[in-house]
């Protein structure tokens, strides 16, 4: 259950909200993803939105949200208000509550990181090469959200930032409520085939080159990073203004390595995949059209899919689309690059590594993983990694 009602009927509530005037968009943890995020909605100049941010520190918020919004307002954007909702931590399932129950957005966004300020991957991926390991880090606050969402009643759309590949599927498996859309991972694929393909072939209006895939979060940065599928043939589609291109995989893949920052600049990334949401549904319910975005961990299932919002019909709707790929072929896929991450399997509630990554990790950090995470140890194991990894190899670089 995505909570006590289902993406076509919370579609519906958002567009009889967006007739009366007024739209709800809650963000959930203010650092540089939420920064930039509120920033990009500041700049729609959308006066029918209303942005709550809710996190623990009012005072440093409040900051943050003034220069948004004094900077929005310089360029002549901004036309949203924008709410402080300090005091609300999310280590407490009845703070989160209370905070939803308050506004009842239209769209909840979770940015918060129980690790802040630390990209887990500048650990795992030089020493285990993958990022499957940190899920039980990843799913801590958006399972706390949802079980919030729930004792509130909520009704919006709910997006997760954190590794959605496996985290809503997870919480899916364990019967809980789980978001209905994740952002971020392969989304930042995407854009760096179009440049590449747009560079082969001299196109100049790269906008219009359309990239259709379904791929977990191990591809997108082998990808990005190596240029290489690791031997698994990606489902790929690329068109330019409705024409298929006849492209060798390998040989674009490699031109698709774009060198980007380490720091939180590559927030910006995460923070635009999480737009290109919300900006989609709202697209399709205002001009009654269909929008096309790309989401992992959506409905629940493991991975990432291509999505379509219908606004064109009497009631909007949203479903994975299958015009391009069969979605036997999707699931397969997925699985199997969520499988080069580090998890074997999602099932009866519980998160299942690989053999490959607890050999990995007894290798590169003399811990041995559980070869089962269940539900109910969730903080048991996420506080383990940061025991017995996180913090000693944070320990080991500030003594080089």
């Amino acid at each position: 259950m995505e909570g006590k009602i289902m993406i076509n009927d919370k579609l519906k509530l958002i567009k009889q909200h967006d007739r009366e005037g007024k739209i709800k968009l809650m963000i959930i943890g203010l650092g540089s993803v939420g920064n930039y995020l509120l920033e990009y909605l500041l700049s729609t100049g959308d006066e029918k939105l209303e942005i709550i941010v809710a996190g623990r520190n009012a005072e440093k918020m409040q900051c943050d949200v003034n220069i948004a919004r004094v900077a929005a307002l310089i360029r002549r954007q901004n036309r949203s208000n924008v709410i402080v909702e300090g005091g609300v931590d999310l280590e407490a399932v009845d703070s989160i509550a209370a905070a939803i129950s308050k506004y009842q957005p239209d769209f909840i966004v979770n940015t918060s990181r129980v690790y802040s300020g630390l990209k887990y991957g500048s650990i795992s991926w030089k020493n285990v090469r993958a990022y499957g390991i940190w899920t039980p880090l990843s799913i801590k606050y958006i399972r706390n959200i949802m079980l919030a969402y729930e004792k509130a009643d909520g009704k919006g759309v709910v997006i997760n930032t954190s590794y959605s590949d496996g985290t809503i599927p997870w919480l899916k498996s364990a019967g809980k409520a789980y978001p209905d859309f994740g952002s971020g991972n392969f989304n930042h694929l995407l854009p760096r085939i179009k440049f590449a393909v747009a560079n082969e072939k001299g196109i100049a209006d790269f906008w219009n080159i359309d990239v259709d895939i379904a791929t977990a979060h191990f591809h997108d940065v082998v990808i990005s990073k190596e240029g290489q599928n690791e031997g698994v043939e990606q489902l790929l589609r690329i068109s330019y203004k409705g024409e298929v291109l006849d492209i060798d995989q390998d040989y674009i893949l490699k031109k698709a390595v774009i060198s980007m920052p380490t720091d939180s600049k590559r927030n910006m990334m995460n923070a635009s995949s999480n737009f290109d949401i919300i900006n989609c549904i709202l697209t399709a319910i205002r001009e009654n059209k269909k929008m096309k975005f790309f989401s992992p961990g959506v409905f629940g299932n493991i991975g990432g899919f291509p999505v379509i919002v219908d606004g064109s019909g009497d009631e909007p709707s949203c479903y994975i689309d299958e015009s391009v790929f069969a979605m036997d072929d999707m699931i397969a896929k997925n699985r199997a690059s969520l499988a080069l991450d580090g998890v074997e399997d999602i099932k009866d509630g519980s998160l299942i590594y690989t053999d490959a990554l607890i050999s990995k990790a007894e290798k590169a950090f003399g811990v041995t993983l559980p070869k089962t995470v269940p539900f109910d140890k969730i903080d048991e194991t996420a506080g383990f990694i940061i025991d017995n990894i996180i913090n000693p190899e944070l320990e080991k670089g500030l003594n080089k």
